[in-house]
């Protein structure tokens, strides 16, 4: 009899980047780009989301935004700096702006994004010394699993077209 517990302890950084990871794999199975975000307060998630924009044919539908506004509608207040995103792909400017008008204390980062990143690869919102808040940022937890479902993701995509 073979026994397999969790390969990550739970209230971890790896365990709830793999929690946005399983939201990454609702949105590959549902056509849309893989990308899954957690928010975390306390040790508990509050809110859980994946990209929507082709099923609500909406470009704002990003997992961010999307876990942005359900953790504010749980907890009642917009901001949210006491709560920390866990997001499989690095954030857009769109998405990295909401992180800091949302007041998010700490952001977890998967796989950058060389293409369009705005925490470290392409711009840095996060470190703008205008901006009245600052979010904590680190980069890599998980990275090759969050950067491998987007690589399959595209390359699919691409044999279809």
């Amino acid at each position: 009899m073979v026994y397999c517990k969790n390969i990550f302890d739970p209230n971890t950084r790896e365990w709830y980047m793999f929690e946005a990871y399983r939201e990454a794999r609702y949105a590959y199975n549902k056509g849309e780009c893989p990308i899954g975000a957690v928010i975390v307060r306390d040790g508990e998630i509050v809110a859980r989301a994946h990209n929507c924009k082709e099923v609500r044919k909406n470009a704002l539908e990003h997992a961010e935004v999307i876990a942005i506004r359900k953790a504010a509608s749980k907890l009642g207040d917009w901001r949210l700096s006491d709560c920390d995103m866990y997001v499989t792909l690095e954030p857009c400017t769109m998405c990295a702006g909401a992180l800091v008008l949302s007041r998010i204390k700490n952001l977890y980062i998967g796989a950058r994004d060389p293409k369009a990143g705005a925490v470290i690869s392409v711009f840095n919102v996060l470190d703008e010394v205008k901006l009245n808040h600052h979010v904590n940022y680190c980069v890599g937890i998980l990275e090759e699993e969050c950067s491998n479902i987007l690589k399959d993701f595209f390359r699919k995509l691409r044999k279809r077209q």
